[in-house]
């Protein structure tokens, strides 16, 4: 089959009706097996992870087998109640699409489809990631071995830009997105009675400490010119008014677009730390993980490329963006594989993670068709050498 604009809209309407939980996909892991089972399987192979229950790795066989190029989508969703007033809402109480990776699947099956009945040059390895939110799904795959055979020598994905025109393509040589570090810090001190700070330590105050010199991280740490982010965006200390806490607990994140930065922030992070708990006199528990979300560094020479093909073919509005702060575990598997990883344009008001935020569904089919023809261009680039 191929499909039409109208079941490519059913199939994301019916997507972002079962949004689900990194590692728990399991009824979009079905869905995605149900429309793959319905198209041309000529050319197709699947390969399941035992490890990873709910990822699909997809092969198209090329004509040749010398090259292989991967093509990646996200599958998971995120823990927010929705709030669009869209027909086809969240099904799941507390879970939304909101980061658009119903966009993303519907697009991927888009350009599968296509190639299902257009036999490609070279083998397409579709890869259908959970986790990319949470748990570092990417670094979980490649781990796991289930690529092996199938590694592809370059790799491309796109996520959803609310804020660039409906289908445009963007992108940039270099740093995409930044590369990630989640804070959890526990401060532990002594409770007591409001009326006797001085026969308690009070973790009010170690905390308050604790985020306060945080803020020197970047202004006095970092090249202002590279920049970088350090937020804690989750505080608690204390029961009630009129007694002193005696734990305090933060939750934040570090972001910054080289690893060598982020891990220099996280040494500042630890520090800090250790200086609060000698202050203070008590005990901070500090824990930093990145996992798999390194920055989002996209190869020179398959980025210089796509650009110049998105660029320069008719009907593409294509966009040189910035870097952005956001974080993307597609990081990882850059830094395993040369690729490239752009935006797609869905012109809405509302940002990725808003309990409102509804891409434009227009931007589907032009997202299709510039990847498709992106591909069709790299098989004869790569014929060529």
């Amino acid at each position: 089959m191929t499909l039409k604009n109208e079941q490519l809209l059913s199939i994301y309407q019916q997507l972002h009706q079962i949004p689900e939980l990194g590692l728990e996909e399991f009824e979009t892991h079905k869905f995605l097996q149900n429309v793959i089972s319905a198209m041309n399987q000529e050319y197709l192979e699947y390969r399941t992870i035992d490890l990873l229950p709910t990822a699909l790795l997809v092969k198209v066989e090329g004509k040749k087998h010398t090259k292989r190029i991967g093509y990646r989508t996200d599958i998971d969703a995120l823990p927010i109640e929705e709030k669009t007033g869209l027909t086809f809402a969240s099904k799941t109480k507390g879970r939304m699409h909101a980061c658009g990776h119903d966009i993303h699947m519907t697009v991927a099956l888009g350009i599968l489809d296509y190639f299902a009945s257009h036999q490609p040059e070279f083998d397409l390895i579709f890869i259908f990631q959970p986790s990319e939110e949470n748990h570092s799904g990417g670094m979980q795959l490649y781990n796991s071995g289930v690529l092996d055979e199938w590694m592809p020598d370059e790799i491309y994905a796109f996520h959803d830009n609310p804020n660039l025109p409906t289908g445009a393509i963007g992108s940039l040589n270099g740093t995409l997105f930044a590369g990630t570090c989640e804070i959890h810090a526990d401060f532990e001190g002594l409770s007591g009675h409001a009326a006797f700070p001085h026969a308690a330590n009070d973790m009010a105050v170690a905390v308050s400490a604790f985020v306060l010199q945080l803020q020197t991280v970047v202004s006095r740490n970092v090249d202002p010119i590279e920049g970088g982010v350090v937020t804690i965006g989750h505080v608690v200390a204390g029961d009630t008014g009129n007694v002193i806490a005696g734990h305090a607990h933060v939750d934040g994140t570090i972001r910054s677009l080289t690893q060598v930065n982020n891990l220099n922030m996280q040494r500042r992070v630890r520090v800090i730390a250790e200086g609060v708990a000698l202050t203070y006199g008590c005990e901070v528990k500090l824990t930093l993980h990145q996992g798999g979300y390194l920055p989002v560094e996209n190869n020179h020479e398959t980025t210089t490329d796509f650009m110049n093909y998105m660029s320069q073919t008719p009907g593409i509005n294509f966009i040189e963006t910035k870097p952005a702060m956001t974080g993307e575990d597609f990081g990882f598997l850059l830094s395993k594989i040369p690729g490239t990883m752009f935006w797609l344009g869905v012109n809405s008001p509302y940002s990725l993670h808003s309990e409102k935020m509804a891409p434009d569904t227009n931007a589907i089919e032009p997202g299709i068709q510039a990847m498709t023809g992106y591909l069709e261009h790299r098989f004869e680039t790569l014929s060529a050498k």
